[in-house]
């Protein structure tokens, strides 16, 4: 893939921003819930690190995905949560709480995980002879483009509270801007083949989105834990950082692969959609049982 504007440039700032926003809605307290939640976020952990990358392992061959394809969807996986499942799961009647837990949490163990996992997923789906290994610069590339931007905005958090209030909002709406154009981009760049990569990673990447939905909000039910935080989870596992996947393979300092980047721009463009249908769902199912206690609590 020839670098461009939009892969060295443009690619990395979008990324910057968007976790700067998430860094702007965090606090060390944030880390500290894990000892009021340790159950609840050992099950998001293990959803997220375990289960979801085995699942999208087994997608991935079911659906005999061409490898480079495979790979693509297998960074979806490794790849965090982040701030669009906070917003989805306030709206959901989720433990935002949780999710904002989840997500600090998650930002720094993908670090770890992130070169693990994508490592796996090269060899396994392209051979042994034609890996691209995520070497220690290249791992300190993902560190500087992902944790550098979240611990600035949370200094800013800390020190200065109100302008990072202020800041928020239009920061949150940039965000969400730019990874629009984001995903658009890269499917504009692969616009000759684009039918053929719908025909063939389209069903794949729905699958794994409503797997993901799916992994993220009943595990948490057969563990027994509250309704809202397996909705909080359900959105921190279904809702992945898909800017940070496209970064990862287009980025001529990491897998250099535009073919790598489409399964987590077309995930981007479905995940909204079925998001909010979960939500809708949930919520319902959240307000109804809230009117229900609230009446027998009114009769006792």
């Amino acid at each position: 893939m020839q670098s461009s504007v939009l892969t060295v440039v443009f690619l990395p700032i979008s990324l910057g921003v968007i976790m700067l926003g998430l860094g702007l809605s965090l606090k060390v307290a944030d880390f500290q819930r894990v000892v009021r939640y340790p159950k609840a976020v050992l099950v998001g952990l293990a959803c997220q690190m375990v289960l979801l990358p085995a699942v999208c392992f087994g997608i991935a061959r079911a659906f005999a995905l061409p490898p480079e394809l495979a790979v693509g969807l297998m960074l979806l996986a490794a790849s965090p949560g982040g701030a669009t499942a906070n917003l989805f799961s306030h709206l959901a009647r989720g433990d935002v709480a949780l999710n904002i837990t989840l997500t600090a949490v998650n930002s720094v163990l993908s670090l770890l995980t992130l070169p693990l996992i994508i490592q796996f997923s090269l060899e396994a789906f392209l051979g042994g002879g034609k890996t691209i290994p995520l070497q220690l610069d290249k791992v300190l590339q993902v560190f500087a483009i992902v944790l550098v931007p979240v611990a600035l905005g949370m200094v800013v958090h800390a020190r200065a509270p109100k302008v990072a209030a202020r800041l928020n909002s239009p920061v949150r709406i940039m965000s969400a801007v730019l990874l629009l154009v984001v995903v658009l981009a890269t499917v504009l760049k692969e616009r000759a083949h684009l039918v053929e990569y719908l025909q063939l990673v389209g069903l794949p990447a729905l699958a794994f989105n409503l797997a993901s939905l799916a992994v993220g909000y009943l595990v948490p039910l057969l563990a027994r834990l509250p309704e809202k935080q397996a909705v909080a989870i359900g959105m921190e596992i279904g809702i992945h950082n898909g800017t940070l996947a496209i970064a990862i393979a287009s980025s001529p300092l990491l897998l250099n692969n535009s073919t790598m980047a489409v399964p987590p721009a077309i995930y981007s463009l479905i995940m909204f959609f079925t998001a909010a249908a979960f939500g809708a769902v949930v919520s319902r199912r959240l307000k109804t049982a809230q009117a229900g206690f609230s009446a027998a609590a009114e009769i006792n």
